[in-house]
């Protein structure tokens, strides 16, 4: 039992970006606290999905690292104090960048991780370790997304607007997401709107339990979102509802991009989708008409090796009928892991600085040198992305710190990155459970968890939250600010006065680095949170109220203009064909999250989604004699997973679907394709060639 409160303590859920309020009670059990929804919140008000009724479940001891672990001669994970750790992770840092070089050395982060922490492990990566290679798990949520909307709006934020604009729109076109099992609180937004007479359009290639409510579900083949977007807005070229004003006033580059379009012809589009053309026809109309429309998109057209391209796409068809920067109107991106948006912020990315700011950019070197103490000309590039770091572990990159990811279940082509870490010359792992990455580490660093620590996250609508301690840790359990001051004594004595393991004085600190930078929050403070204002970045100074709703005065850009992207549709990087004839497509179930190290653990959750599963149609099972339950084989040119057949009418007959959750025989990402996006280095997760046949 670790109790220090005796009074509820108001705080946010520990798992996806909506960041859903919630009201954690000290009791009896074996976490310490209960859990219950916080009306007052108005992202959530009082909802919560399973994982977050159950979030206190995974503060229980009996499933949690409570104590260091170091690998011993004979390659045991034995337990040991945690000066004996530190010492053994800063020996292994050491010998590698003495050896090898600064760059030798890696750290990979994770989107859970709080702004705190997300500042504080670049600033430990460039200044203590001196190293570029440094990138996050957030680099396969919503990167294309981030990278299209900085095209695009010249800045990227998930949501432009609050979610409580959605009810009030007239139709939103909904690409690549299931709300319902990914972020259950937030389909009453999309409910809402239906019952304000408001239209919903989703873009799914399965008919999900979201696609279900929707008003029009267009299902294309894997891959080919781009073309999709692509055909609607030539009909709305040709049928005269481009916003001629709108584009005219606050747009640029709209004749090179419908030149593009108009190479996609309905028919031809048809060909490629697999969608009716009069479906096409209809989702034009219903977004055309309203005054107020909406697209939002998430992994489905993002988790492509053209996932920039298919944004751009998305995002042109909402310029071009005149919704961005208008009220209850616009493109946003719903953000998928919990601190998604923060983490990228403030300088966990290979190329970005604090407040958004551009690794490259000699002005942004200067002012974050000068907050944390340091020549400019000392701090590194940007490194590799995210797979592409992890695919050169064993070759020039010989030692990793991994802090709150598990790249062993969630990286594509997982068998090739498992293999990459168990190459390196050293690796350690903090985490708040054994995950199947921490199982190869040399060294294993326990850390708090949500309700243990004070911290700030920034949900999809730019929304700064506090996080409030309710627990004390248990023994035997340190922060990871702890860890990384612990590390900067023990690698450059001295440095350590710069990784303070208060939250708060770390969140003083980057108020200072974002001041000025496109995500400025140097507006924001503890103090502020703590009194429940509602503060989205940008916020400059302590009058500012926060910026709920972007653009609407003009755009990032030099100009204050939108661009359009100039984009044409391409191939997925791998195509079904004879040996591989049926497409694979991955995704998330409702009781599950992200690679399942921490939902794993749950008894309820488990029982509601206690492994993988093979979904396919009922035509496609028929012709390879699968039934109901079988085990079923998909084999792709990276690997082979096994799982029970699920049969489902809601699916494509040429698509096979896969939860990613699960490690072993059914890990998904054995399959995935790792290429890659050349402007946001997002990988193929979304669609690759396999072929099913059923276990021998």
């Amino acid at each position: 039992m670790h109790l220090s409160a005796s009074a509820a303590t108001p705080t946010h859920c520990p798992y996806c970006a909506l960041q859903c309020g919630m009201t954690l009670t000290p009791d009896a059990s074996d976490a310490g606290v209960s859990v219950a929804g916080r009306a007052d919140f108005p992202v959530n008000r009082g909802a919560l999905c399973g994982k977050g009724q159950s979030a206190a479940a995974v503060l229980s001891p009996g499933v949690r690292l409570t104590t260091p672990l170091v690998r011993s001669a004979a390659g045991v994970l034995e337990p040991a104090g945690w000066e004996e750790a530190l010492d053994a992770v800063a020996a292994g840092l050491s010998r590698t960048r003495t050896g090898h070089g600064a760059d030798a050395c890696a750290v990979f982060g994770g989107g859970g991780l709080t702004n705190e922490k997300a500042y504080a492990l670049g600033k430990f990566a460039r200044i203590v370790l001196g190293t570029s290679q440094i990138d996050y798990n957030g680099r396969f949520c919503m990167s294309s997304a981030a990278a299209a909307g900085q095209l695009a709006f010249g800045l990227d934020r998930g949501l432009p607007f609050p979610l409580e604009d959605v009810p009030r729109t007239g139709c939103v076109i909904l690409v690549g997401s299931n709300l319902v099992e990914t972020m259950p609180p937030a389909m009453r937004y999309l409910t809402e709107l239906r019952e304000n007479g408001g239209t919903l359009i989703v873009v799914d290639p399965r008919r999900t339990r979201t696609a279900e409510q929707a008003d029009l579900h267009l299902a294309p083949r894997p891959g080919t979102d781009l073309a999709l977007a692509l055909g609607m807005l030539h009909l709305v070229v040709a049928e005269g509802r481009v916003d001629e004003s709108y584009v005219r006033e606050r747009t640029r580059g709209w004749e090179q991009a419908r030149a593009g379009v108009m190479a996609h012809w309905p028919e031809y589009v048809e060909r490629i989708t697999g969608v009716p053309l009069p479906q096409l026809r209809e989702a034009v109309r219903l977004f055309t008409e309203p005054e107020h429309a909406m697209v939002l998109t998430a992994r489905g057209p993002e988790q492509q090796a053209k996932g920039t391209d298919t944004v751009g796409a998305w995002i042109n068809l909402a310029l071009a009928t005149g919704r961005p920067g208008t009220p209850l109107s616009g493109y946003g991106c719903l953000t998928g892991q919990g601190n998604g948006q923060g983490g990228r912020e403030h300088g966990q990315k290979a190329d970005q600085l604090p407040g958004y700011r551009k690794l490259t950019d000699p002005a942004a070197r200067a002012h974050v040198a000068e907050v944390w103490g340091v020549d400019p000309n000392s701090l590194p590039g940007p490194g590799r992305s995210a797979y592409e770091l992890l695919d050169a572990l064993g070759g020039d990159i010989r030692s990793l710190l991994v802090m709150a990811s598990n790249p062993v279940v969630s990286a594509p082509r997982a068998a090739h990155v498992e293999e990459r870490l168990r190459s390196l010359d050293f690796l350690a792992v903090a985490d708040v459970v054994l995950s199947e990455t921490a199982e190869l580490a040399d060294v294993v660093l326990p850390v708090t968890q949500w309700a243990e620590e004070s911290g700030t996250t920034t949900n999809l609508e730019g929304r700064v939250l506090l996080r409030r301690r309710a627990l004390t840790p248990p023994a035997g359990v340190r922060s990871d600010l702890d860890v990384l001051h612990g590390l900067a004594a023990r690698l450059t004595p001295g440095l350590e006065k710069g990784f303070p393991v208060d939250p708060e004085e770390v969140f003083e600190e980057l108020r200072r680095a974002s001041s000025g930078g496109p995500a400025d929050y140097a507006g924001i403070s503890y103090d502020r949170l703590a009194r429940g204002d509602a503060l989205h970045w940008p916020c400059p100074d302590p009058a500012h109220e926060g910026t709920p709703r972007l653009f609407l005065d003009g755009f990032a850009t030099q100009d204050g203009r939108a661009r359009f992207a100039p984009v044409t549709h391409r191939p997925a990087a791998e195509e079904p064909d004879a040996e591989y004839p049926v497409y694979l497509t991955t995704g998330r179930v409702v009781a599950q999250y992200q690679s399942g190290a921490q939902t794993r653990r749950v008894a309820e959750l488990n029982k509601a989604a206690p492994g993988p599963f093979v979904e396919l149609h009922p035509r496609l099972a028929a012709r390879l004699g699968i039934a109901e339950g079988d085990t079923v084989a998909v084999t792709s040119r990276r690997g082979r997973a096994l799982a029970p057949a699920r049969l489902t009418g809601s699916i494509r007959a040429d698509t096979v679907f896969m939860p990613f959750h699960w490690p072993g025989a059914g890990r998904a990402n054995t399959l995935t394709n790792p290429a890659l996006d050349p402007t946001s280095r997002m990988p193929e997760f979304k669609v690759c060639a396999v072929r099913v046949a059923k276990a021998g």
